[in-house]
């Protein structure tokens, strides 16, 4: 965290200023493609940002990697001591860990519904003990906790130009797509795991199961039936984005900018995923360099379209009223809805 975001956010209190600078590394080492879209925020919002995703990094850490041949049970415990330690750091404020002293300290600053922590961690500890999800219901059930609060989460620091709860289906769903382009983009990393993201009905419609997914990735050959789930799985991830977009339109103008280029760049991996031909389960499928600096140069520009706008007092005209999302937006039914009327 630079002198300059932390000054800019008013954080003045020397440990307070070392986590967040904690936070930001997380984010710098594990989350480049978000890392990338957050310079786009307003510099005082960035420190705030960081703590909410340094968190969820830290948190994802101990269910994914704490040490080596650490069980489930080690690992709940290490869950068990940070929700601990979060909820006293949420009540009292500070905390132990560099994380939940941020954390806490943004929770505070922007007034974030406490709950949305609770429910990411709930999320994060059913990772320890579920390996499969037998529906894409189920699959959402999980990603409201992993995925969806994290959008929710973020919006009081963005802002918005509308009521926030018009705004927040939409958030929500954003989260959820950019996990679900993770998911693609994981398969076989998440398989080494023991883990398997993809809806179990959406594989079996292609004669698709565990074992074939495990055979493939230890033989690393393709299998038409996998790219055909694959490609279907890829297909219901972009209409979660398109029921997310709209969105967009709801936020402050000067943070607009910030989750655009990340919805690209994230849209961007179901691209290099395609142009890898699906080879998921054998590789690691990334958004070409250039192309991220290119989105990233697009942001920039709206950036400082933005700030040229507010500092000259500019209106905006309001954007449409968001149409009335359904209560399971996620739904399969739901999507294919709102890309009807999309």
């Amino acid at each position: 965290m630079t002198d300059r975001e932390l000054d800019a956010a008013g954080v003045t209190d020397p440990v307070l200023r070392e986590a967040y600078r904690h936070c930001r590394a997380l984010n710098a080492r594990h989350g480049r493609t978000y890392f990338l879209a957050t310079r786009l925020l307003p510099v005082e919002r960035r420190p705030a940002v960081h703590a909410l995703y340094g968190f969820a990094r830290w948190a994802d850490d101990i269910v994914d990697s704490l040490g080596t041949g650490a069980g489930a049970d080690a690992r709940a415990e290490a869950l068990t001591r940070l929700q601990e330690e979060l909820e006293d750091g949420l009540r009292r404020g500070g905390g132990g860990e560099p994380v939940v002293r941020a954390l806490a300290d943004t929770a505070r600053r922007y007034a974030i519904d406490h709950v949305h922590f609770r429910d990411f961690m709930t999320a994060m500890r059913s990772d320890l003990t579920v390996t499969a999800y037998p529906t894409y219901a189920d699959l959402c059930a999980y990603m409201h906790g992993s995925a969806a609060v994290i959008g929710l989460q973020m919006l009081p620091v963005l802002g918005t130009v509308a009521p926030r709860e018009e705004a927040e289906p939409y958030a929500a769903a954003l989260g959820v797509a950019f996990q679900l382009s993770n998911f693609l983009r994981d398969v076989g990393e998440d398989l080494d795991r023991g883990r398997v993201y993809l809806p179990a009905d959406l594989l079996a419609g292609h004669g698709v199961d565990r074992e074939l997914l495990v055979h493939s990735r230890a033989t690393g050959r393709s299998d038409r039936r996998i790219t055909a789930a694959l490609r279907e799985f890829e297909a219901l991830t972009r209409k979660v984005y398109r029921v997310a977009m709209p969105g967009v339109a709801l936020l402050d103008p000067v943070s607009r900018p910030c989750i655009r280029t990340a919805a690209v760049l994230y849209g961007g991996i179901l691209d290099a995923v395609a142009r890898d031909g699906w080879a998921v389960l054998h590789r690691r499928s990334v958004v070409p360099r250039r192309r991220r600096a290119v989105v990233a140069a697009d942001g920039l520009v709206r950036v400082v379209a933005a700030r040229l706008r507010a500092r000259a007092g500019a209106g905006h005209r309001p954007p449409a009223r968001a149409r009335d999302l359904p209560a399971a937006v996620l739904s399969p039914a739901a999507v294919r809805s709102a890309e009807e009327v999309a």
